[in-house]
């Protein structure tokens, strides 16, 4: 399969180790998924970004839609009652956070007119979530319970290196143990942000260079499982840094957006990862259909809650 032109080559010389793949369920080309979060009973809930749908999949491929916000959809995580957490942006293109119930009611639970491109989003505490505002270059935080909204974090590694850039900064972002990860694509550095006293951030720090990351989950080791996006792959980053292909085009990962980790017991060392098709950067060919897609990875995810 051929690849997208004029990237800075950064996976070159990486080494390769292709993990056993399937293509769960697929989207009409043109299809932005962007995030996903899975349920304990194996239902994956897919985020149509440009026309703000969440998508119920179930583990064999069935297609239905849960809810549809006015707007759009990106970042997806669950509450502690099995709702969901999302952001986007209303009808007016106004950040916001919504609360999706279970039976697939919406409702705004937030409405950030300081926020510029809310993204990524990770629980920090049982009511209080961490998300990215990927052209702000800072990170939110967000109380469900109040419901309440801060700047958390504002740092110059969250930003983009040239405002004009329409790739996002801050972008994925997830916890593990007492350290908050976070993607930032348009520099292609991947951050640590040690946690501090009552869950305030330290100074962040990179971990990986030359990198293109979008969002991604860590497994009970530690590694890290990263959707690469234009790159058309996923790679595994391990606790030391080291990165690995694990998925490339011709696994369908093409527009890789997001990854999660399978939760029941059948596939709890299996990730899941969404795609545009390649929608940013197309390959010579052309839009490919956005897919669903499981890897088998053999270790078991991360989950602090």
């Amino acid at each position: 399969m051929e690849n997208a032109v004029g990237l800075p080559p950064i996976y070159e010389d990486t080494p390769i180790d292709l993990v056993p793949n399937r293509v769960i369920t697929s989207f009409p080309a043109y299809t932005f998924l962007e995030n996903l979060a899975i349920a304990a009973d194996g239902t994956i809930f897919v985020t149509n970004h440009e026309i703000g749908q969440i998508v119920r999949v179930t583990p064999d491929g069935n297609q239905e839609i849960h809810a549809t916000v006015a707007g759009k959809v990106s970042g997806l995580a669950f509450t502690s009652d099995g709702d969901l957490v999302a952001t986007g942006w209303n009808a007016d293109s106004v950040p916001v956070v919504f609360l999706v119930t279970q039976d697939g009611t919406v409702k705004t639970l937030l409405t950030l007119p300081d926020a510029i491109f809310l993204n990524g989003i990770t629980p920090l505490s049982d009511n209080q979530y961490l998300t990215a505002d990927s052209y702000r270059g800072a990170i939110w935080l967000i109380d469900i319970a109040q419901p309440s909204a801060s700047i958390w974090l504002e740092h110059p590694l969250l930003a983009r290196s040239n405002s004009e850039n329409p790739i996002p900064a801050a972008n994925g972002i997830k916890r593990f143990c007492r350290t908050i990860y976070v993607s930032n694509t348009e520099q292609m550095l991947l951050l640590r942000i040690p946690l501090g006293m009552d869950d305030h951030p330290s100074e962040p720090e990179i971990f990986v260079e030359k990198t293109n990351i979008d969002d991604f989950a860590f497994d009970l080791e530690g590694n890290l499982y990263g959707a690469t996006h234009i790159y058309n792959s996923v790679v595994r980053i391990g606790t030391d840094g080291i990165t690995t292909i694990i998925a490339q085009a011709e696994q369908g990962v093409i527009g890789s957006t997001a990854v999660a980790f399978g939760q029941s017991e059948s596939d709890h060392t299996a990730i899941y990862v969404v795609t545009n098709g390649g929608m940013f950067l197309p390959l010579p060919s052309g839009v490919f259909p956005a897919n669903v897609v499981r890897l088998e990875v053999g270790k078991a995810g991360y989950d602090f809650t």
